[in-house]
């Protein structure tokens, strides 16, 4: 026996004591999934049986039930749930968080129920109890629908019990194995001539019938229609409307949703006393001249229309007025309600109509949110979403949007068919694209990824990096990206050194990445160059000015004249660029730091184990016996001396722009595109094409993992270049952007050599004991942290390549920056 329910519902499991639902949710439920009452009368007062504290036991069941819900987690409540008054809490809990509630219900025989309760010795109440369940069970099986149960499944014996398989059922609107790509149409309002044109302007194949009329529309390969309601009435045309709509959707060539004039209109053809105006009166009219089976089709169409539809993976949503986060996926009288019609203020504006809640200025949600309903003159961003009625019917244009391409198509209305109640004007915004608040940013963050899912912000966190931000960091215009940590290779089991490829090689293999490149590390500062056609910043990974004043539009010129003689505006049709570089020498940003730390750490060491090591080779000359202390001292001074002439390697004389040079190796983004679907390879071939004074290339070698030869060739480039002062490597997917089986892999792993090290953990951290204790390194925070910024970062990539508010992007930037506080390593 099958019983459906909803992929998404509250299962209330109502019977006798002894009917056997307990034994029925283990068979069919996970154990987190159920909520019995046993258990919570025992949590709350170590009893499962004191009936006294079942107050405070359902309190807190109903507590836990509505966090599930609210997490979109289906729930099984598992109690007798006999009586109305019971059933009526869990409805409204079930109402309140907009899912369905099922109800399955054991009507066991009474003798089977009060055998098994004679074998349970903590059952010791008397067969009257039981009798008074069955009564009341009885007493409400007729009633379970209208008390508002969407399914109602009764089994009558255990045969029926024993045979039962629960069967999930997706929702209607849960179309998410549905990925496009789409072509969503706005308002169209019965303008039939409008839609042919939009259809044919969008790729699409008109079919017409015996008499000439429009009855499908096959799309380009791979697409398909999608109409966000509002089909019907106003226009001159609403039966060819519905004639070449309801034909798509026959042969699978659309989707539609139902807006509230199909609604409306249900109401009308089935008699129901409903007000003839808003362009109703003709939609009737027309429809009087088609025939009764055509009427009696609309009438079943749109009547079976759902209110919502979530599509992509969840990453598109179709309402017909929109719909906040909160009401995705879920089902409910209120969902329905706000997908047909909208928030209104409860005020009416001049003309008498209800004044809209702007919920799109509020909306801060993952998903892309189109919908229609309330015109206005050009569809535009808010928020991630779109309205998409442009006012056909009132002499506007019709418009799609091409998903995912995000491509506004329109064509113009032929004449204005009906008259506006209220003028289409643009609604006012909240506030300008490009204006920040400090709401955006402060406080718990949590901002949806596409490529990691929800990555959390803490307020602590978030306190930090406003700290940064406000008082170090660009014009937040100019800053839509900073570049992730990069995570180091795992510790080296060879006995001299921390970093070895070997490690990188293999972590790679083992996730199933081939093809990977190595890169040059090198030793400068990590820079993000955006380079306008007359304008640009060049900024750290922190967000802070590289230059200041006229050293840095003098950068910005040489870089914006190599990239329009290499002819990338044209290329990739746009007037802005984003590159992430590395700028040398080390001593361009960090000449403070060099100076007042690692130099006069080199100076004071090297000078004063010099002096030391002459000193012990004296007193050895005397036959003093130093030999254990001279030898020390001697590795000791080495060491120094190593110190001093590694970070002499990254630093060299510079003055103004001479000395400077840019090695840029990946092309970020660019108007309309990102570019992390492109592999490394293609990277360094555009930007090589640079050419100038300032730029400098990577050197690079492409590697197998599996290839014994070719990663042991790699191993040695690596060690020719450490040995000749270079820092390392950095090992990433060729292919950049590789997904594993919970998230993207690692982009890069650095790989630093022998000596470069010695900046980073001191001059002697090559003594035995000091590598023994130093190869305890804690790196799974460092990783965790490499891989949730690097998918803020492309996340904030594309939303700017998008053109999306400002604070969209700046949201993601931000973060990114509020996680590096941390509290990570900072040697990893």
């Amino acid at each position: 026996m099958e019983l459906k329910i909803p992929d998404l519902c509250l299962v209330v499991l109502v019977g006798a004591s002894g009917s056997g639902k307990s034994t029925f949710a283990r068979r069919h439920f996970a154990a987190t999934q159920v909520l019995s009452s046993d258990y919570f009368r025992g949590l709350v007062s170590d009893d499962e049986n004191d009936q006294s504290a079942s107050g405070a036991a359902f309190d807190v069941l109903h507590y836990v039930a509505g966090k599930r819900l609210d997490a979109g987690r289906t729930t099984v409540v598992d109690a007798t749930n006999v009586q109305r008054a019971d059933r009526a809490h869990l409805l409204e809990l079930a109402r309140e968080h907009n899912v369905l509630a099922v109800a399955i219900v054991l009507d066991t025989p009474e003798e089977v129920c009060l055998a098994r309760n004679a074998g349970r010795p903590d059952r010791d109440f008397g067969a009257h109890v039981v009798r008074r369940h069955r009564a009341a069970l009885r007493k409400s099986l007729k009633h379970l629908a209208k008390e508002g149960f969407k399914k109602v499944h009764v089994l009558r014996d255990q045969s029926a019990v024993d045979s039962a398989v629960i069967v999930r059922e997706r929702l209607f609107n849960d179309l998410r194995h549905e990925s496009g790509p789409f072509d969503v149409v706005g308002d169209v309002h019965g303008c039939r001539a409008e839609l042919e044109e939009l259809l044919v302007e969008l790729g699409y194949g008109l079919v017409h019938d015996g008499a000439g009329r429009a009855v499908d529309a096959v799309p380009p390969a791979g697409r398909r229609a999608a109409f966000v309601g509002d089909l019907v009435d106003r226009g001159p045309d609403t039966p060819g409307v519905l004639r070449l709509v309801m034909g798509m959707v026959d042969a699978g060539h659309a989707l539609v949703v139902c807006g509230n004039h199909e609604q409306k209109l249900v109401r009308a053809l089935r008699g129901r006393n409903v007000q003839v105006k808003h362009g109703l009166a003709e939609s009737l009219a027309q429809l009087a001249e088609e025939t009764d089976e055509f009427r009696a089709a609309v009438e079943r169409f749109c009547d079976g229309l759902v209110a919502h539809y979530v599509l992509d993976g969840g990453d598109l949503v179709l309402a017909h007025a929109g719909l906040p986060e909160r009401y995705h996926g879920r089902a409910s009288g209120r969902v329905r309600s706000f997908a047909l019609y909208g928030d209104t203020t409860g005020e009416t504006d001049e003309y008498g109509l209800p004044v809209r809640y702007p919920w799109a200025n509020e909306y801060r949600g993952r998903a892309t949110v189109l919908y229609g309903h309330t015109p206005t003159p050009e569809a535009e961003w808010v928020n991630n979403t779109m309205c998409l009625d442009t006012g056909v019917v009132f002499g506007g244009k019709l418009t799609a949007l091409r998903y995912p391409e995000r491509e506004v198509v329109s064509v113009p209305a032929h004449r204005v068919w009906y008259e506006p109640v209220r003028p289409v004007v643009a609604p006012e915004p909240e506030r300008a694209p490009d204006v920040l608040a400090l709401s955006d940013v402060t406080g718990r963050r949590t901002i949806e990824t596409a490529h990691r899912g929800r990555v959390t912000v803490r307020p602590e966190q978030a306190a930090s990096a406003l700290e940064v931000m406000s008082r170090f960091a660009i014009d937040p215009h100019d800053l839509l990206y900073l570049p992730p940590t990069m995570a180091p290779t795992a510790t080296s089991r060879r006995p001299d050194v921390l970093e070895h490829p070997e490690e990188a090689f293999a972590e790679y293999r083992a996730a199933g990445v081939r093809e990977v490149i190595c890169e040059e590390k090198h030793m400068g500062s990590r820079a993000v160059v955006l380079v306008r056609r007359d304008s640009g910043a060049i900024h750290t990974r922190t967000g802070r000015p590289f230059f200041d004043g006229p050293l840095a539009e003098e950068f910005l010129d040489r870089v914006r004249e190599a990239v329009t003689g290499a002819d990338l505006w044209g290329r990739f049709d746009t007037d802005w660029l984003l590159l992430d570089a590395e700028l040398l020498p080390w001593n361009a940003k960090a000449a403070g730091l060099i100076k007042e730390q690692y130099a006069a750490v080199g100076a004071a060491a090297v000078g004063a184990l010099s002096v030391a090591a002459d000193v012990l080779a004296a007193a050895s000359a005397r036959g003093v016996d130093v030999a254990d202390l001279a030898a020390r001292t001697g590795s000791r001074l080495a060491n120094a001396t190593g110190y001093r002439d590694a970070y002499r390697n990254y630093t060299w004389p510079t003055e103004g722009l001479t000395g400077l040079r840019l090695a840029p190796f990946q092309l970020l983004a660019a108007r309309g595109r990102t570019f992390h679907d492109r592999d490394h390879l293609w990277h360094l071939d555009v930007l090589g094409g640079l050419e100038g004074e300032i730029f400098t290339r990577t050197r690079h070698r492409v590697v197998d993992t599996g290839d014994d030869a070719q990663v042991a060739d790699a191993v040695r480039w690596w060690e020719g270049l450490t040995a000749g002062g270079g820092e390392g490597m950095v090992v990433k997917p060729l292919a950049n952007l590789v997904r594993g089986e919970r998230g993207p892999v690692q982009p890069g792993i650095k790989v630093r050599g022998r000596e470069y090290l010695r900046i980073i953990y001191g001059p002697d951290y090559t003594e035995p004991d000091n590598l023994a204790r130093l190869r305890q390194r804690n790196l799974g925070a460092k990783r965790s942290l490499a891989i949730r910024e690097y998918a803020l970062g492309l996340e904030a990539l594309e939303r700017a390549a998008r053109g999306e508010p400002l604070w969209r992007v700046h949201e993601c930037v931000f973060a990114v920056l509020a996680l590096e506080s941390e509290p990570v390593d900072p040697r990893l």
